[in-house]
């Protein structure tokens, strides 16, 4: 049951949380809109366009700074707490410090459960609004810069392999395509095309400068034709996934992508990972970070509350820095995306636990 006192806390716990969120998101709307305003009208952008851009740049703005809005808010609220002597008086009357933090764990278990449900569901719909808006009117070539065009190599089943040298996804024609049929460990047959191209009607493809050598025991036979028009069980399209794909999938159909692209062998698999598994670790360190700044900022300084937010903003942007570093390196190197993910949080959580134990003390 919830004293006057975890009552109290826990109030200003999540209204100066909701405060920050309400006073720095419009601040980074007025900076978007002064850098992309000149491209707005250049491109003639209908202004219901806009308007769904910017709602969807709210949620995507929102859970990005997610960590550093609630850092500061607590890092703010606590101070001014220790200011006042608040949190002398609520420990001299015989609370103990870990006592003391529990309405802040709750309401880092309040924010962590807001911030899991709309990673899983919402913050995907807001980033494929906000990504096809950036990349349709205001990125270089718009449509072409979403998609992974060349050196597209895949496995579209146990014992087929095929590679495009390059695509292009407005006139769904492939180049220097090859198709490789094996049974066990050893080809069967494989299909070369200078050029093919994907007809929606009747979803079939047309191979241009077609060529296929089937594997003898003692001779190949090879079947050529200048067009040779054939039905495969893929998509070009489905081949070459924007760039950004992960980031619009909810959690279920994250997890089906995946699956799907790890059986077709995308090199890509690491970077659909890491968005996997931030998922999870992002709402974890709403507690990190909730221990590290009641720590910091409980102890009256003679800095005052400006020494406590300096510290705060110091603590929160490394971790944000922590956090990009860590997830590059999940995406293009060879350490799993797993640990990298987890690593900001493993070294804050240490740093936390050092932190609560000097501020018992």
């Amino acid at each position: 049951m919830l004293t006057i006192i975890d009552k109290y806390i826990l109030k200003r716990y999540l209204a100066t949380f909701s405060v920050m969120l309400l006073l720095f998101i419009p601040i980074g709307i007025i900076i978007d809109v002064s850098e992309k305003i000149n491209k707005m009208i250049e491109h003639k952008v209908p202004l219901k366009e806009v308007v769904s851009y910017y709602i969807d740049f709210i949620v995507y703005f929102a859970n990005i700074l997610f960590p550093i809005f609630l850092f500061l808010s607590i890092i703010w609220f606590t101070s001014k707490l220790a200011n006042n002597t608040e949190i002398i008086a609520i420990l001299s009357s015989g609370i103990s410090f870990t006592r003391f933090l529990r309405p802040y764990i709750i309401g880092a278990t309040f924010v962590s459960l807001v911030s899991l449900l709309m990673g899983f569901f919402l913050v995907p719909k807001a980033s494929e609004g906000f990504k096809n808006f950036r990349y349709t009117y205001l990125i270089g070539n718009g449509q072409a810069e979403m998609r992974q065009l060349s050196d597209v190599f895949r496995q579209i089943s146990d014992d087929e392999f095929i590679y495009v040298s390059n695509f292009n996804s407005i006139s769904k024609t492939a180049f220097n395509f090859s198709l490789e049929k094996f049974k066990g460990d050893k080809l069967d047959y494989k299909i070369t095309a200078n050029r093919i191209k994907w007809n929606p009607k009747d979803k079939t493809y047309t191979l241009f400068g077609y060529t296929k050598r089937t594997v003898g025991k003692l001779d190949d036979f090879i079947e050529q034709a200048d067009q040779k028009v054939k039905k495969f069980n893929f998509e070009l399209d489905d081949l070459t996934p924007t760039v950004y794909v992960a980031e619009t999938l909810s959690l279920f159909d994250l997890i089906k992508f995946i699956d799907r692209e790890k059986s077709r062998g995308n090199a890509n698999i690491n970077v659909y990972l890491t968005v996997l598994y931030k998922k999870y670790s992002v709402p974890v360190s709403a507690f990190i970070l909730t221990i590290i700044a009641v720590a910091v900022s409980s102890m009256k300084r003679r800095g005052g509350m400006g020494l406590n937010l300096a510290i705060g903003i110091l603590l929160s942007f490394s971790f944000v820095f922590f956090e990009k570093i860590f997830g590059v390196m999940a995406e293009s190197s060879t350490m799993p995306p797993i640990v990298a993910v987890w690593i900001p949080n493993i070294v804050f959580g240490s740093l936390a636990i050092y932190l609560l134990r000097n501020a018992k003390r």
